[in-house]
């Protein structure tokens, strides 16, 4: 784990502890429909990993496993990791409930080796990962370590200009440098999956830019397959999107991309 971060892990945790009940019964996450059947899963990484059938994949920052479990459904091996203990549990109830066969671990991403020794076909990470991570050249060393010759590492993110934005304010606008290095401070009623909820969310995270994220996942020593940028989320987590033709959210004048996606190799 990263030194002298240990406080700003702390509150985080405790934060998605928190969320992790009030996430549950939203419709954002939508459990009921997720136990009838329904994958938690997005295009963009469906299309990216294709067939995962009889595949080891690590999923790092899984929350309560909805996606960890969707790629069990379509066959995968499955271990998720996350940083909520209560995240964790939620994710082994789900498991034992639905007969899914992955497993679970506790512990901060960048401490995964620590807890997890088996290398994988696949890792997989996405949606609101990397921001709350202070460094991420450990971050892509646990990749690489985790990854075995000749696999995959995929992650599809929400694009950092979209995090350069202070959206507590009634109108956003554009406060925090993209390769702003000092952590950002946020305390707000709600989460976003329920903006409605009384919880307090207290939060600590990162800018990264694009050439961050590649150089730590090349330095580690995988080989970068590509990396795309998109106009659009399946999430409405970002104040007057619009929904387009596609189902998916987008901004009304598409100035910036919303997210990215990179598809590397070891």
């Amino acid at each position: 784990m990263s030194k002298g971060f240990q406080e700003y892990f702390s509150t985080n945790k405790s934060t998605w502890d928190t969320k992790v009940s009030i996430h549950a019964a939203s419709e954002f996450y939508d459990v009921k429909s997720f136990k009838e059947g329904r994958s938690s899963l997005a295009k963009f990484e469906l299309e990216a990993l294709g067939d995962v059938s009889g595949k080891s994949l690590l999923h790092l920052q899984c929350h309560f496993g909805q996606d960890t479990l969707s790629w069990s459904r379509m066959g995968a091996e499955c271990t998720g990791i996350d940083i909520s203990d209560k995240g964790i549990h939620l994710a082994k109830e789900l498991a034992k409930e639905l007969r899914l066969k992955a497993n679970f671990h506790c512990c901060n991403v960048l401490d995964t080796s620590d807890q997890v020794k088996e290398k994988f076909d696949i890792v997989f990470t996405s949606y609101g990962v990397i921001g709350w991570l202070p460094d991420l050249k450990p971050w892509g060393q646990v990749i690489a370590e985790r990854l075995k010759p000749g696999g995959i590492f995929y992650m599809v993110e929400f694009h950092p200009i979209v995090w350069m934005f202070d959206y507590l304010e009634e109108v956003p606008r554009m406060k925090y440098g993209y390769h702003q290095k000092e952590a950002i401070y946020e305390e707000y009623q709600g989460t976003y999956a329920d903006m409605n909820s009384s919880m307090i969310s207290k939060e600590y995270g990162w800018n990264h830019g694009l050439g961050e994220v590649v150089s730590a996942l090349s330095q580690a020593g995988l080989t970068i397959e590509y990396l795309k940028e998109y106009d659009q989320s399946p999430y409405n987590v970002f104040p007057n999107m619009i929904k387009n033709n596609d189902g998916m959210f987008e901004t009304k004048d598409k100035l910036y991309p919303i997210l990215f996606a990179i598809k590397a190799f070891k």
